[in-house]
């Protein structure tokens, strides 16, 4: 069984100040009291600089803290796991002005799979002043479904919907670093 939705948010800033926010939205301190208050640590693992053809390549750990309770049935599967560390993969391609971050479950797939593609581009209708961030996930509780396809299902909804309120929570964050970005180009 498998559990995927797309969603779009449309920020009323320009596509370099949107992009500059989501990088810091992990590591920005008010962030990390509230509302990403799920997020433990952020670690560069690597990153390259194409400058022919003006792109960055980085990869990034993210752990967060595990979601609580864990339904009955999953809990021996997860025992003694804290955390949920995940992968994320970023493409920035300036002179296209796309953004492209793809996160992955690291740990825990034995029991949920799951995948985020977030694009930032230009809106459509108002390129230089806004941006379109369409963010499709996927949900697989392949493993669970052998057992039992009522529980799968149950688990990768739950997984949606936590997912949902913590896009929403992210969008938040974007949208204040992004206020503050504006405020110091103004001062400028």
């Amino acid at each position: 069984m498998v559990v995927s939705y797309t969603q779009e948010h449309v920020y009323r800033h320009p596509w370099h100040r949107v992009t500059a926010a989501a990088w810091r939205k992990f590591t920005d301190p008010a962030a990390r009291e509230a509302p990403l208050s799920h997020i433990l640590d952020v670690q560069t693992l690597s990153r390259r600089l194409d400058p022919r053809a003006g792109r960055l390549h980085a990869v990034r750990a993210i752990a967060g803290r595990a979601p609580a309770p864990l339904p009955f049935l999953l809990r021996p599967l997860a025992a003694g796991v804290d955390a949920v560390l995940c992968v994320e993969r970023t493409t920035v391609d300036c002179p296209a002005r796309a953004m492209l971050v793809i996160s992955r479950n690291a740990n825990l797939r034995r029991l949920v799979d799951v995948e985020e593609r977030c694009r930032y581009g230009p809106h459509p209708e108002r390129p230089e002043e806004w941006t379109l961030v369409t963010q499709e996930t996927t949900i697989r509780c392949a493993p669970l479904a052998a057992v039992s396809a009522v529980v799968a299902g149950l688990v990768e909804r739950r997984c949606a919907d936590s997912f949902v309120q913590n896009a929403a929570k992210g969008q938040e964050v974007v949208e204040r670093i992004c206020q503050g970005l504006a405020l110091a180009d103004h001062e400028d």
